[in-house]
């Protein structure tokens, strides 16, 4: 396989931007950009560091960041797996990627910046859900902002029920951690254990 290696090379195939692909791009949270940040319960959540590349999902009840202002967005650090990948990535890099998606909406948002992981206890009481903290919360340095268009989630057709897949002809989540870890974990064990575990752990 050829591979390109020359910029020169993969701009001849490509072209120039269109002007609405450049001017897009803003250094803050326009008020428009800020309405749909704060619509949006889900985003992916990119960092670099030592070990490599993460990228991660985050959600929440309602805004998954609270925008603080035009330059900052704040992400309580909500109950996981502990492996704290991008929370490491983020301490050694401080560099970060987000990229947000509204059920429901093609259009795709994206905040380029830098970012540091607090434990500032009264930081994270503002992030109180049903009684519970978030043991750290990672404030955003925004330095990038701009919107994708929509041809990403229209060719995969995301919202439309039709073209759901039905789950049960999915491998469940202990089939694969029991293929992953060459049947050390049970699948049964773990898929029938998880819904009350992750209802106990949910914030």
């Amino acid at each position: 396989m050829a591979a390109i290696t020359d910029i020169a090379e993969l701009e001849a195939i490509y072209g120039e931007p269109a002007q609405a692909a450049i001017i897009k791009v803003t250094d803050h949270i326009t008020p428009t950009y800020r309405r749909f940040i704060e619509a949006s319960p889900f985003m992916a959540l990119a960092t670099v560091g030592p070990q490599g590349l993460d990228c991660s999902p985050r959600g929440d009840r309602g805004n998954v960041v609270t925008c603080v202002d035009n330059k900052t967005l704040m992400l309580p650090d909500r109950r996981g797996n502990n492996r704290m990948d991008c929370l490491r990535n983020i301490i050694s890099d401080p560099r970060i990627s987000l990229m947000f998606l509204v059920p429901g909406s093609n259009t795709v948002l994206r905040v380029n910046g830098r970012a540091i992981v607090t434990a500032d206890k009264d930081i994270c009481a503002r992030f109180e859900t049903e009684g519970k903290l978030p043991r750290s919360v990672i404030a955003i340095d925004v330095q990038e902002v701009y919107f994708q268009c929509a041809r990403a989630v229209m060719r995969a057709d995301l919202w439309n029920p039709e073209a759901h897949v039905d789950a049960k002809t999915l491998p469940t989540p202990g089939e694969m951690l029991s293929d992953a870890s060459g049947g050390k974990v049970s699948s049964t064990d773990y898929d029938s254990n998880w819904p009350q575990r992750a209802a106990k752990t949910l914030w």
